[in-house]
């Protein structure tokens, strides 16, 4: 093996390294949350009903208000079932944390055995040795809330409270916390149409039923503009809502493309698969927001500058809920984290299983394909080589679409002229095409999110999604990637991992917030000229405690 190709497979070699901690295989094809997942509990398909363990976004970012000592805003949001404001008792909601350093990244220079092995480590002690911290949240049927603290370095208490409010929990050091447990309007402000169309993904658009899984993700290539003759999905003038509420039955014959072009009007435009337009206007959730004190969460809040959280939710086995989840699952990870828990808590939750999980946006819509058996919260490790495969997937049809438009694909295609699909059994003739997109640092648009004015690393899209948490920078002001805050297009700026951000357009390096810039699509030849994703919330948000805006 040359140099060169010893450089090229050395993430690689790291990928095997995660997946191998703790005696884990580096072929399990599995992976973990956001809007739409996990498709057991997943109403987009025609026979599965709404439910309330169906987790929707995990925010998290620093709170403005230093009033004695840094403060986390933590909000868990999830279908609002029953109703608004009204919680399903058979339900238990997770918040779980826990506190490191930040890690300087060993990527700065060309990547070195030396330097992945330490990174390994680092991964190794962070989620094999490790225990997190957990908010328990259950609501009875008489609408109070049973809060409980868990593992925290003050010790252990639980509290009950008022749903619908604002409340403040004074924990047993003198610590005062502030929780809201009720419904709040939809802070995820995306057009999931436009993705479902990118990624042709039929229950968006047909009636299909949970067990006909060859027709979710059809063998049409991902795309960013409309494929000539994608008459499945390409958007129809005589049924404007086809996608947007309106569902069809699925045609008879072959569900596919055998296209080989782009699709263009009449006067040379692109057909945008987005339209900018807020899906989620007028919707409302429910939700966890805690606010809590730094120094409650970490005994060296001056050097645990990374607060790292993911939520989970879990339903009554006597319920019946979910029926298709089995009520027990195989994640040795897991298993370790049992070994540490407070027994009087872990009791409680023997009567309960793991449903749906939560960290970082669109790892579970784009890059786990919604897979029960995917929902693994932090502990994805294991699940590295789907992230390869999954992300040169997703790189065949977006990367040629990006370069159509003039831009700059971080995906190694050959030059391919339109989308292509193909897929992956083995990591190893997948990871030159996404090596690049996989190491590649984020550039932020300026330096407004770095607060702090610290030498902060560039994030990169494998440190992102595994382990998939939302790994919260207090030394910023909490802008994904390093947090997330409410105002963040995370679904534009996801589409912006693609891009080759090495590349510069106007004398300025691509950013994660090009593609919401709407100078931009004034320069293309596109129609509808807009951003992807709409730009703002359908309410304001608000300054104050619990942030998101009230319902409808």
């Amino acid at each position: 093996m040359t140099r060169r190709h010893l450089t090229a497979c050395r993430p690689l070699i790291l990928i095997c390294s995660l997946a191998m901690l703790g005696g884990l295989s580096p072929t399990g094809d599995s992976w973990a949350a956001d809007h739409n997942d996990p498709n057991a509990i997943n109403s987009i398909f025609a026979d599965i009903p709404p439910s309330a363990a169906d987790l929707y976004d995990m925010f998290g970012f620093p709170s403005e208000d230093k009033t004695g000592g840094e403060k986390v805003v933590l909000a868990l949001t999830f279908a609002s079932v029953p109703k608004t404001g009204v919680f399903d008792s058979d339900l238990l909601y997770k918040i779980r944390i826990y506190a490191t350093p930040r890690v300087d990244n060993p990527f700065a220079a060309e990547p070195s055995l030396g330097a992945l092995l330490e990174y390994a480590d680092e991964v190794a002690k962070k989620y094999l040795t490790l225990q997190s911290s957990e908010i328990r949240v259950r609501v009875g049927a008489d609408g109070r809330a049973k809060v409980s603290l868990i593992n925290f370095p003050g010790g252990s208490f639980t509290n009950f409270v008022d749903t619908n409010q604002v409340v403040t929990i004074d924990t047993p050091d003198g610590h005062k916390i502030k929780a809201y447990i009720g419904g709040r309007d939809d802070a995820f402000f995306n057009d999931l149409p436009g993705f479902f169309r990118s990624i042709n993904y039929a229950p968006q658009f047909y009636n299909v039923p949970l067990a006909m899984d060859g027709a979710r993700e059809l063998k049409i290539p991902k795309t960013l503009i409309e494929l000539e003759g994608n008459t499945l999905f390409n958007f129809d003038p005589s049924r404007p809502k086809h996608g947007q509420g309106v569902k069809l039955d699925l045609p008879k014959g072959p569900l596919s493309w055998t296209g080989n072009a782009y699709k263009k009007d009449d006067k040379g435009n692109f057909r945008f698969v987005y339209s900018g337009v807020d899906a989620q206007a007028g919707r409302n959730i429910n939700a966890v927001v805690v606010e809590l004190p730094l120094a409650y969460i970490t005994r060296a809040p001056e050097t645990d500058r990374i607060v790292n959280a993911w939520g989970e939710s879990w339903v009554k086995k006597a319920s019946h809920k979910a029926p298709t989840i089995p009520d027990r699952r195989a994640n040795p990870l897991d298993r370790v984290e049992k070994l540490l828990a407070a027994p009087e808590f872990e009791e409680e939750m023997a009567a309960y299983k793991l449903v749906d999980t939560d960290g970082q946006p669109f790892a579970d819509a784009a890059l786990n394909e919604r897979e029960d058996d995917r929902q693994l919260g932090a502990n994805n490790v294991l699940l590295a080589r789907h992230f390869v495969t999954r992300l040169a997937h997703l790189g065949w049809g977006f990367g040629p679409s990006i370069r159509a438009l003039g831009l700059r694909s971080a995906f190694e295609d050959d030059g391919a002229p339109v989308s292509v699909h193909r897929t992956y059994v083995f990591a190893t003739p997948a990871f030159p095409r996404v090596a690049k997109l996989i190491w590649q640092e984020l550039n932020m648009p300026d330096d407004s999110w770095n607060t702090s004015g610290k030498k902060i690393p560039l994030r990169r899209p494998f440190e992102i999604f595994v382990p998939n948490v939302n790994a919260i920078d207090m030394d910023t002001n909490g802008s994904w990637p390093f947090g997330r805050r409410l105002e963040d297009q995370v679904a534009t700026r996801f589409l912006s991992l693609f891009l080759d951000h090495t590349a510069s357009v106007n004398g300025k390096r691509y950013h994660i917030e090009l593609l919401g810039d709407q100078s931009l699509w004034d320069g293309v030849k596109i129609e509808p000229k807009t951003p992807p994703n709409p730009l703002k919330n359908d309410k304001e948000f608000l300054k104050d405690f619990p942030y998101l805006a009230e319902p409808w």
